[in-house]
């Protein structure tokens, strides 16, 4: 570690946040509570709502923090996280697999409701926690959705879901069992119908109420963070490269901002490439780049990856791609059916919107030489929207046939 440090007990989990800041304009700072969650409201214009970041005293880091026995639960990375206000569901500690051409992949799918979301809802189900709120609202088309209700439930909170009438049919039954409310209602209408549920019920919303631009919840990208310590430690130094599936560009902005951390406190000696990977039929994030603009919208087509087909980007995207000197790309449904049925060779099953970051990796490259490469796969191939879908007839107990379907199963 670099600097001097105060070095607490191992069990202190005092959290270090101190502020919210504006990542328009860094300087511009607003205290820690209430939680800021239609952006900021100094720097937004009515063209765009820009979200806000949190810092930390980093010069009271723990000492030993990075050097601790890993484990599931955020709780072990407390002094970089908000307050932890709810309880957990060992969350995170999911492991890197590697790849027969030495790629890795961080496999989200193995968290407590099979995606990455539930890093973070544990931090901003807290922040409702500490903040006095009444229930939990998110807009979702599933993964977000099912961590928010999970962790809602945990706490103790009502949770109410919008989300869409077309969503696998799975993820309804996902939604209640943990007691949610779900609501389907029209698209147009759902950001109105959150924001009257925050302001005339009490609830915290945990994605976004902003129409300029995707703000989100301030404290929920810190969750997200604790994929990069991972990655870390598990591969005892920075990765060249991360690819990622990018829907608004909270995952890609957390990560880029777990491994700026490290290299700010020493533990690392680079800052990998943020490569986000967006569905051809959207990429928002990917047109702000090109045009040099905080965000854009654009037409979303129809698309498998109806995980990240977004309208519109946010402006932590654009941050974390030009922090890192990386790059966003987008990937045809045809890829990224490839990249899933690659994943699934080799014992990992994901929805295909997860295996954005491996089909940009495909597609794209670029073929890094200079250290580590890894692909976050986000969520469970139970989320997909075909799963489930297909029937298959009962076949006769008839061995010529039985050996002929085994023969050509080892031929494929």
């Amino acid at each position: 570690m670099k600097g001097h440090r105060v070095t607490p007990s191992l069990t202190d989990r005092r959290s270090l946040a101190t502020a919210q800041r504006s990542l328009a304009d860094p300087s511009v700072r607003h205290p820690l509570w209430p939680p800021l969650t239609a952006g900021c409201p100094v720097t937004s214009t009515d063209e765009v709502a820009y979200p806000l970041d949190i810092d930390y005293a980093y010069d009271e880091v723990p000492d030993d923090l990075f050097t601790r026995p890993a484990a599931h639960g955020l709780d072990r990375w407390a002094p970089l996280l908000p307050p932890l206000a709810a309880p957990g569901l060992g969350e995170g500690n999911t492991p890197m697999v590697a790849l027969p051409d030495g790629v890795w992949v961080k496999d989200e799918s193995r968290n407590p409701t099979w995606s990455h979301k539930d890093r973070l809802n544990r931090v901003a189900v807290s922040a409702a926690v500490a903040s006095g709120a009444r229930g939990i609202v998110v807009s979702s088309s599933g993964n977000h959705g099912a961590a928010a209700a999970a962790y809602a439930a945990r706490a103790g909170l009502p949770c109410a879901v919008f989300t869409s009438p077309y969503a696998p049919p799975a993820m309804a039954s996902h939604l209640r069992a943990y007691g949610a409310t779900v609501l389907t209602v029209p698209y147009e209408t759902v950001r109105p119908l959150m924001r009257r549920i925050v302001d005339e019920l009490g609830f915290q919303a945990v994605s976004s109420v902003t129409d300029t631009a995707h703000t989100g919840h301030p404290f929920g990208p810190e969750g997200y963070k604790t994929l990069a310590y991972e990655i870390a430690l598990d591969l005892g130094r920075a990765p060249a490269a991360v690819h990622l599936p990018t829907g608004y560009g909270e995952l890609l902005f957390g990560v880029a901002k777990g491994f700026q951390e490290l290299a700010r406190l020493g533990v690392t000696g680079s800052v990998p490439r943020m490569y986000a990977t967006e569905p051809a039929a959207a990429g928002a994030l990917t047109e702000a780049l090109r045009t040099g603009r905080p965000a854009a919208r654009v037409p979303v087509g129809p698309t498998l990856a109806y995980a990240i087909d977004c309208e519109i980007n946010s402006y932590r995207g654009v941050v974390a791609v030009r922090t890192t000197g990386g790059a966003a790309r987008t990937v045809t449904d045809n890829q990224m059916v490839a990249a899933r049925a690659e994943l699934a060779a080799q014992g990992l099953w994901c929805e295909t919107s997860a295996a954005a970051g491996l089909a940009g990796l495909r597609a794209h490259g670029p073929c890094e030489t200079d250290g580590p490469v890894v692909c976050v796969v986000t969520s469970s191939g139970y989320k997909d929207v075909a799963a489930a879908g297909e029937t298959y007839e009962p076949m006769a107990p008839d061995w010529r046939a039985i050996k002929s379907a085994l023969t050509a199963a080892r031929t494929d």
